[in-house]
């Protein structure tokens, strides 16, 4: 087990997905989860009800991460509850593919604030939240495609690209507080996105991951879950990729 001195952590859009591994992943750890979603209540307290099966400890909270009233509401909430908010992981987000020439204003705009704003709304509530305790680290869920960008996804590589720089901003300014700020940049992962992916765009995919498959969710948590803990205690600002060597 890892080692955590904090004892509970939010995480964003974790009703399914990668964000719902996160959460398992970090019940199993001794943390309370706070499972937020935007609009998969059933989901979500299924996944609070299977994580206190396992003897974890796990609350729901429904918002809208990118709705800055809701988010600070949010965070009011779980520290109210629980004292302090120690951890947090921005994993919300969506995507709105399409060519540049195609792209309107709008579907730039809307990826921008449902994974850039709302990562920087939660960032912004963290440092106000964890200052008080000299204490906290939140990890925010890029993309590769923020590093190298990607034919389709304009809006998508630009949020996760700004999301990457944005987080080394944040731990500069945290680090006096002793507040890290770190981020992880998946590849191509298993989830429902991927499985509606057609074969020969799979194997085309596979083919160019030096590990010749991909990853699993629970890959990403694991990676999360360290640089929350306290063996990352001297990492800040970092982007820890997660990409099979796709991109190196």
């Amino acid at each position: 087990k890892m080692t955590f001195t904090g004892k509970n952590v939010l995480i964003t859009g974790a009703s399914r997905g990668i964000g719902s591994e996160i959460a398992r992943y970090l019940a199993k750890q001794g943390l309370k989860v706070w499972i937020n979603y935007r609009s998969s209540a059933a989901e979500a307290d299924a996944l609070k009800v299977e994580i206190e099966r396992d003897g974890g400890k796990a609350a729901v909270i429904g918002f809208d991460a990118s709705d800055e009233e809701a988010f600070v509401n949010a965070v009011k909430t779980i520290v109210d509850s629980d004292g302090s908010m120690d951890y947090l992981v921005n994993n919300a987000g969506i995507t709105n593919d399409k060519l540049a020439l195609r792209m309107k204003i709008e579907d730039f705009e809307s990826v921008i604030k449902a994974n850039l704003t709302s990562t920087f709304i939660g960032c912004r509530e963290a440092l106000k939240a964890m200052s008080k305790s000299k204490f906290g680290s939140v990890v925010n869920i890029a993309s590769i495609v923020g590093e190298t960008g990607n034919a389709g996804q304009t809006n998508y590589s630009a949020s996760k690209g700004g999301m990457i720089a944005m987080t080394k901003s944040f731990a500069a300014e945290g680090a006096a507080r002793a507040i890290r700020y770190n981020t992880v940049t998946p590849g191509f992962i298993q989830t429902d996105m991927t499985n509606e992916l057609k074969e020969e765009i799979k194997n085309y995919y596979i083919d160019k991951i030096p590990l010749k498959r991909f990853g699993k969710p629970e890959e990403i948590a694991s990676a999360v879950a360290f640089l929350l803990s306290d063996e990352a205690s001297y990492i800040t600002g970092e982007t820890l990729k997660v990409n099979g060597g796709m991109l190196m």
